[in-house]
């Protein structure tokens, strides 16, 4: 008998966008029409953003969000009308992509969880002109002890992401020195970022969060959903949401993440669009556990994720 193979699904976060990236996806039958429902619940207009905005507008954090969201969604749904996974697929989203995995989970309806990942990305992106902050890459090195490196510097790691890959988040001119004196065996690279996330600089973006949440009533996770808090799969609706809220102050940990999914079983992943980097991080970091990874980056790719689905139903 052939080993059982479990497939899982990867919501991407903020950084993945890219110009363009919505137009392929939008000649796919209903597609054009479902952007435009969650735009109007954005109050953005996701298509023109996706589809013909340059670079530097859709990394402002209040538009890459829902569009991130929204796109991964929107494949999702393919896959979803297609039958190309599982039902009982798990999923797991990296920092914004959980809004994106809730979804897909059902927590969340999709209009629901675009419009949250509006409201996320503006209260942040509001938050990051309160005062001077920015967001680091540290590469390489033994991960506790950038961790302490980082915390001598009153710096948070905000993103542990395995592979040895750790973001740091602070203060500017904290983030500024360690770019300009990196810890001995290692690579620190400055990010093109807002400011601060995932520290308490965004305080007020997580209370009015908080408020926008309170009137969304979540329904239980219909598949196994992991948490960036600690990689654990959730099984409460209303939990999963509170953790949702309270990510944009709190670390994101994929290296557990990761675990939690090697726990589960996973020897196959597939990263929504815009799709590269958790497949990247996924083939560093479980090389030899997880043997198919799919980055969908466009509805070209969407045979590979058929295959992968149908290996897994074996």
């Amino acid at each position: 008998m052939f080993p059982v193979k479990v497939i899982a699904l990867l919501a991407p976060g903020q950084g993945s966008q890219a110009p363009g990236m919505l137009t392929p996806w939008l000649e796919l039958d209903g597609a054009r029409e479902r952007v435009l429902e969650w735009s109007d619940r954005a109050g953005l207009d996701l298509v023109r953003l996706g589809t013909e905005a340059e670079a530097d507008e859709i990394q402002d954090t209040a538009i890459a969000q829902p569009l991130i969201v929204a796109l991964s969604l929107l494949a999702h749904g393919e896959l979803r009308r297609e039958r190309a996974l599982p039902a009982d697929a798990p999923v797991a989203g990296h920092s914004v992509g959980e809004l994106a995995a809730a979804a897909i989970a059902g927590v969340l309806t999709d209009a629901e969880a675009v419009a949250l990942a509006a409201v996320r990305g503006a209260a942040m992106a509001k938050a990051c002109e309160a005062e001077p902050s920015s967001m680091a890459a540290v590469m390489l090195g033994e991960p506790d002890r950038v961790v302490a490196w980082l915390a001598d510097h009153d710096l948070a790691a905000a993103n542990r992401n395995g592979a040895g890959q750790i973001v740091a988040s602070g203060a500017a001119d904290a983030i500024a020195r360690i770019v300009a004196e990196p810890l001995e065996g290692t690579k620190v690279r400055a990010l093109k970022v807002a400011g601060a996330f995932h520290t308490g600089f965004m305080a007020p973006a997580e209370d009015e969060l908080r408020g926008h949440a309170a009137g969304i009533s979540p329904a239980d996770p219909v598949r196994p959903l992991l948490s960036n808090a600690d990689g654990t799969v959730v099984t409460s609706g209303r939990e999963y949401l509170d953790r949702l809220v309270g990510q944009v102050t709190r670390p994101v940990r994929w290296d557990l993440t990761m675990d939690g999914l090697v726990g589960l079983g996973v020897t196959a992943t597939v990263e929504l669009p815009p799709a590269g980097t958790l497949t990247g991080l996924v083939k560093r970091q479980l090389k030899g556990t997880v043997t198919t990874t799919v980055a969908l980056k466009t509805p070209a790719e969407l045979g590979s994720a058929l295959d992968a689905g149908q290996e897994t139903a074996r």
